[in-house]
């Protein structure tokens, strides 16, 4: 009879060593694509974008692209050095022997997922620093201090601790008291607490890292809420990010969830647009809502974690499941921890192959949320925007295709604006 602890080893291996190798080839293709156009900029851009901003954003891209290389091949590793060469299984061991049972059930396996959350940060450290402080501060969008920086990191963690550790208890106490249904009572909890943190980010979590102003220009206040009474939408307020302390990058967005929701703006944007372009951004942004994409998002994370959760309910009840990817199992229980530790390290290697298709709806989001945008603001002022924010975010013009369809949410630029039906024409 076929082992299936081998069959699991043999298909997690595949998986990983093809996946690795697309990933390489995509990168690779990425480069060369962008380097290949990077002396001319496209002819339909000729006339907004200069030939400086155009080889700004091609090295940009492609410095990210090669430091993504040495991100992939070191996260590969440590997949690997986690799982098959025994990392968890040294961790877990160790902490079986330590005594903490003693304290109850939950204290190793929270301990376990812990650490491996420390460990797994601190390594990933030196490229969260080079990233920020060389390759952002090289091209002049890095703002922030070390001292800034190191106060997020303290914040993130003091955040995480404070909010995922209490969620993360209640699905393992959920695993090991509920009985064989327990991933039905787990997915239900971690629904709510997605929809809990939806409406608490704005007013509670995002305060904590910037400062969110009310809209003081009163033209562009009453420009914005006509807008939005134009298009049925109500807020509960219009809000301005200092987003210019940490990065050069501008964006809008809308946060919160039902009464909760909010129009928030970066700073670095208002400053880039005029009111004209804000207006057309924004009606872009009320674009999801009018179709419900937001809704539909949503409804897709509730139908696939369910999914997820009752895979896992299987799952960590096969003692191939562990020993498959290198760990031996506690004989006297208490495992719970460790399949979803194993369970969460695993699915993305699978569902890679299919992030094409979550991708390709995403750009059809937002071709339809700007098709809405020129519906209700002039498509000229939409197209002057987008323009703006691909040259001042350095996003190139002349991205692989194929790199295009695994990995991009938005649409690249030149696909964008022919489906807006307007020109570039000459600088707005």
């Amino acid at each position: 009879m076929t082992d299936p602890s081998l069959i699991l080893t043999l298909l997690f291996s595949a998986a990983l060593v093809l996946g690795l190798l697309t990933k390489l080839y995509l990168a690779s293709r990425q480069i060369r694509h962008v380097a290949r156009h990077r002396d001319t900029v496209p002819s339909a851009f000729a006339g907004t974008i200069s030939l400086a901003s155009h080889q700004k954003a091609a090295d940009y891209t492609i410095t990210k692209a090669r430091f993504g290389l040495l991100e992939l091949a070191w996260g590969t590793a440590m997949l690997l050095g986690w799982t098959l060469l025994g990392g968890i299984d040294v961790l877990n061991q160790a902490l079986a022997g330590s005594g903490l049972g003693a304290y109850g059930s939950l204290v190793p396996q929270l301990a376990l997922l812990a650490i491996f959350g420390l460990i797994s940060g601190l390594l990933d450290l030196p490229f969260t620093l080079y990233s920020t402080f060389r390759i952002e501060e090289r091209f002049g969008f890095n703002k922030m201090t070390f001292k800034l920086w190191l106060g997020d990191l303290l914040k993130s963690t003091l955040v995480g601790v404070l909010v995922g550790l209490p969620i993360v208890a209640l699905i393992l106490w959920l695993m090991g008291s509920t009985g064989s249904w327990w991933w039905l009572w787990a997915w239900g909890a971690w629904m709510v607490f997605n929809l809990l943190i939806l409406v608490l980010y704005p007013t509670v979590i995002a305060p904590l890292f910037n400062k969110f102003q009310p809209l003081e220009d009163e033209t562009l206040k009453a420009r914005v809420t006509a807008l939005m009474q134009r298009c049925g939408f109500a807020a509960k307020g219009l809000f301005v990010m200092d987003g210019s302390k940490r990065s050069a990058h501008a964006n809008a967005y809308f946060t919160g969830f039902g009464a909760s929701k909010r129009v928030v703006f970066y700073d670095t944007l208002l400053k880039q647009l005029n009111p004209d372009e804000v207006d057309a951004v924004l009606a872009h942004e009320l674009g999801h809502f009018k179709h419900k994409h937001i809704i539909k998002r949503i409804v897709s994370m509730f139908a696939m974690s369910l999914a997820g959760f009752a895979l896992l309910g299987w799952l960590s009840t096969q003692v191939w499941f562990y020993t498959g990817l290198g760990v031996r199992p506690n004989m006297s229980g208490g495992n719970d921890a460790l399949a979803l530790l194993l369970f969460l390290l695993v699915v993305p290697m699978f569902s890679f192959f299919i992030s094409p298709i979550f991708a390709l709806f995403s750009r059809k989001h937002e071709f339809e949320a700007d098709a809405y945008a020129i519906a209700q603001t002039d498509g000229k002022d939409l197209q002057s925007a987008l323009l703006k924010l691909y040259q001042d975010n350095a996003s190139t013009l002349t991205p692989d295709p194929l790199f295009v369809k695994f990995y991009y949410s938005h649409p690249p630029a030149s696909e964008r604006l022919a489906r807006l039906g307007v020109s570039p024409g000459t600088s707005a």
